[in-house]
């Protein structure tokens, strides 16, 4: 596996010689060897050049992880001082990703010099495995799959509105009152426009006919701050409007849904060092979110 993976990185069974230490006959020949092995052919071979197979290219990712993870577990039984390294690609929500993660990729880095980070931020909901990430940061409720979840922080939905809309339209005080306003839905929110709350006789919840539909929660925001409706967005995007008095909360009595936010992995016996890093720094960074001043803790 080392020589398969040096020769990849070198770009040529001559050039690995110098990294695997090996001569060119017994790189080729450990190459051959794998591949009769595996029962798959891994290189293409041309004389300018080698390129990787769709199999040799999955098969090249998990032999640098499985090396990679031989090598920690080597330093880790010898008691030496393991670092991380290797490539990380993480995806996030897009407005979750850019308010609060944001600021946390600078510190992540600086404590581990040897990661290199691919961010995506996308609301789109990704293939871990068949789109090669890491980690991935994901709110709401998962569908059940083999992927590894770890519990990052909570956010709460609010209904809100601004002054401005509110003196015009008047404040609903129970969730059936909102047929008859104007509201701004979240295309992705997963019930529709069939908004649900926890008030003081448990559960309930009303249709809403939204004139202003958007995929970004940033969007739905900027329209009810400009006096368009009313919005049901998570606290951690809407916790300094209702602080500041840019947007107010409406039916107090009556609670939105609670939302976990959660860091999904694939599942591996030995979780890379670099994925295990990241975790246990998100779960810190997240221990106190900013917006849980917001009432959502209340």
């Amino acid at each position: 596996m080392r020589t398969f993976t040096a020769v990849v990185d070198a770009g040529s069974f001559v050039r690995a010689v110098e990294i695997s230490g090996f001569s060119k006959p017994a790189v080729s020949r450990q190459v051959a060897e794998l591949e009769k092995h595996l029962g798959a052919r891994l290189l293409h071979r041309t004389t300018r050049r080698l390129s990787l197979t769709d199999e040799g290219r999955t098969y090249y990712q998990r032999c640098k992880e499985i090396l990679q993870a031989v090598e920690e577990a080597g330093a880790e039984a010898g008691n030496a001082a393991v670092k991380a390294r290797g490539r990380l690609r993480i995806g996030a929500p897009q407005t979750f990703g850019a308010l609060h993660l944001a600021p946390l990729w600078g510190r992540f880095a600086a404590d581990n010099p040897m990661v290199s980070l691919d961010i995506v931020l996308s609301d789109r909901t990704v293939d871990l495995v068949e789109e090669g990430y890491d980690l991935v940061v994901r709110i709401g409720q998962l569908p059940n799959s083999d992927l590894v979840s770890r519990p990052l922080a909570r956010s709460r939905m609010m209904l809100c509105a601004s002054p401005d809309y509110l003196a015009r339209c008047g404040q609903p005080t129970q969730p059936k009152d909102l047929a008859r306003h104007e509201t701004i839905a979240y295309s992705y929110w997963s019930s529709g426009d069939e908004w649900h709350f926890t008030g003081p006789s448990g559960a309930t919840s009303v249709r809403v006919s939204s004139r202003i539909h958007a995929n970004s929660g940033d969007t739905c925001r900027a329209a009810a701050l400009d006096g368009y409706g009313v919005v049901l967005q998570p606290d951690f995007l809407i916790h300094e409007d209702l602080r500041n008095g840019r947007l107010v909360e409406l039916m107090p009595g009556y609670r939105g849904p609670e939302l976990d936010i959660q860091a999904l992995y694939p599942t591996r016996r030995q979780v890379p060092l670099k994925v295990r890093r990241l975790l246990d720094f998100l779960v810190a960074a997240l221990r106190d979110p900013p917006w849980s001043l917001a009432g959502s803790r209340k």
